[in-house]
């Protein structure tokens, strides 16, 4: 069985919904999926200033933490992050750079790897931040597996990007839209699929 890691950050939920449906969609496709969140490094005061982002750090507080364990014991690993400025959030950033020794026992080489965004306009910064993302598999040695235009859902309107699901907030809670989610669909079916054919192929040789 294929192991999926779904790994994200969420402040109001935009990205948590999205993450959601990658898990169930990696499940469908036979996979043994772990949903996990990073750890918040907001402080409560600040939480509590916004009512969606309190409501939904009440909604998700049974969520497991994500670990390193998740990890290692991953074969493929899908990270979503909202954008902040062009880049993955602090919160995800932040536990990237945990991975230092399980990357130098070389304890992510050949995982299977894909990212997946929200943000609060059409050109607030998708693409840079799936980019910089990528910037951190590369390190590992992962193998990154985009979703290209791989299926028709890509062509769909609110769609269109190659680099990795995407949805658009306009900085409203739960604006994610059926395209969106069908593209994350597909993205962790992908994932699932390239990722069990590569470990058929390594166990061959």
């Amino acid at each position: 069985m294929t192991n999926v890691a779904v790994i994200y950050y969420s402040s109001t939920g935009n990205v948590h919904t999205m993450a959601a449906a990658a898990a169930k969609a990696a499940e469908k496709a036979g996979a043994d999926v772990r949903l996990r969140k990073v750890a918040e490094l907001a402080p409560q005061a600040v939480i509590d200033t916004n009512p969606d982002w309190a409501a939904h750090a009440e909604a998700t507080r049974d969520i497991e933490v994500a670990s390193l364990d998740d990890l290692v014991w991953a074969d493929v690993v899908l990270i979503g992050t909202p954008t902040r400025f062009g880049q993955p959030a602090s919160q995800v950033k932040q536990f990237i750079d945990t991975t230092g020794g399980i990357w130098a026992e070389g304890k992510l080489v050949n995982k299977v790897t894909s990212g997946f965004t929200s943000t609060s306009s059409t050109h607030g910064g998708q693409e840079s931040t799936l980019l910089a993302l990528n910037n951190t598999f590369y390190h590992w040695g992962a193998i990154i597996v985009a979703p290209g235009y791989a299926d028709p859902i890509q062509f769909a309107e609110s769609n269109g990007n190659p680099y990795g699901a995407s949805s658009v907030s306009a900085n409203q809670a739960g604006n994610v839209h059926d395209e969106n989610l069908g593209a994350v669909e597909f993205q962790a079916r992908r994932a699932v699929e390239i990722a069990t054919a590569l470990k058929k192929g390594l166990a061959a040789v």
